[in-house]
């Protein structure tokens, strides 16, 4: 994490991920100009570095002029005029890549290619290394794009923050306090799983569990899903930086939830500090572990109830049962004591019915 004036901003897109992008865009430009002579411009300030990085890359003949559009209020007019600074170069009749570090509202484009135009250009590019597709309402079409990202305050690679941040060679992100992030447990038979769906709709969180994301690795047959089978197969434990990994893939999916609801994982106190060690590179944090607290009888119980209906065999054996409920008391044991240091232990009387549990559970998370 790195301080920037009064605000903080978190590692979002490595200089290897930037590089690895720049490399896609450089190859089709190498393509798609080899014969042509090209003239990219680039817009100032924020485009240097990606400017620089094209042209070590270009491998044919090629010019480059750097422009900026600024502002100005006209003697006989109120409104602001577009002026562009810093071209000098007779571009009727050639081919012109304008290259910009971001595009999101695509004003800038806009105007620039209007100016552009108006000279008389052959044909005009655009190449952009970061897209906000949330925020972009322009019909006009971005050729070369090297990451579509959220709407999101980002500073590094030429980007700034009030001048501070623009020759980071990784971007960071600006730090969100605003998340919930609940590490979700329940014995057997608590009812987690319904009251993390009632919680994930009144939140906007995204309840990831670690079972679901291990079925849909394995079945599509990921990189990580496969790895993970490998170990499965072998009758192994999975790695715990693998199924980091896939959680990392889940978060960065859904970068757009208010928080995330993780059930099944951490189950170890080196787990629960990995999962702080991803969430801290998001910009974020565990808000509570919030445990649903029933009494033994009562689960099995509910458990034998739902044994003559589930058609589950686990849910028919009182001593299968009992085990697995010893079984969660030990794993919760060891999480409720790291979290209760950090005074992030919620337990929370799962004996009721549903909507009183919610409201229980609401009255925590609104403490948060």
């Amino acid at each position: 994490m790195i301080k920037l004036h009064d605000l903080y901003f978190t590692p979002y897109i490595s200089e290897e991920r930037i590089a690895q992008a720049i490399d896609r865009i450089a190859a089709q430009l190498n393509k798609d100009y080899k014969d042509d002579n090209p003239l990219f411009i680039g817009v100032l300030n924020g485009c240097f570095m990606f400017v620089s990085e094209i042209l070590k890359r270009f491998d044919h003949d090629c010019e480059v002029s750097f422009v900026k559009l600024a502002s100005y209020s006209g003697t006989q007019s109120t409104e602001n005029v577009r002026e562009l600074i810093g071209l000098n170069e007779d571009i009727k009749g050639r081919k012109v890549v304008v290259l910009e570090d971001i595009v999101d509202t695509g004003n800038t484009i806009e105007e620039l290619l209007k100016i552009l135009e108006a000279k008389g250009s052959e044909s005009i590019a655009i190449a952009t290394l970061f897209y906000k597709p949330e925020v972009y309402k322009k019909d006009i079409k971005l050729d070369y794009i090297g990451f579509e990202i959220p709407n999101r305050f980002i500073v590094g690679y030429g980007l700034d923050y009030d001048g501070l941040g623009r020759n980071l060679t990784e971007v960071y992100q600006l730090k969100s306090n605003h998340m919930i992030n609940l590490v979700l447990f329940g014995p057997p038979g608590a009812g987690k799983g319904t009251q993390a769906e009632v919680l994930k709709e009144k939140y906007n969180l995204k309840h990831i569990s670690t079972g679901d994301v291990f079925r849909y690795n394995i079945k599509n047959a990921t990189d990580l899903g496969t790895l993970a089978k490998s170990y499965m197969d072998k009758g192994q434990l999975v790695p715990d930086e693998v199924t980091i990994k896939m959680l990392n893939a889940e978060v960065d999916k859904n970068a757009e939830a208010q928080g995330f609801i993780f059930d099944g994982f951490p189950r170890t106190e080196a787990q629960a500090k990995a999962l702080a060690t991803l969430l801290e590179s998001k910009g974020t944090e565990v808000s509570a572990m919030v445990a649903l607290e029933v009494d033994d009888e009562v689960l099995v119980q509910r458990l034998l109830e739902r044994g003559k209906t589930s058609g589950r065999p686990d849910d028919a054996d009182e001593a299968v049962i009992r085990n697995r409920i010893k079984i969660y008391y030990d794993e919760t044991a060891i999480l409720k004591n790291f979290y209760q240091k950090q005074d992030k232990y919620y337990g929370v009387d799962g004996v009721g019915a549903i909507d009183e549990i919610t409201t229980r559970l609401n009255a925590v998370i609104d403490q948060l």
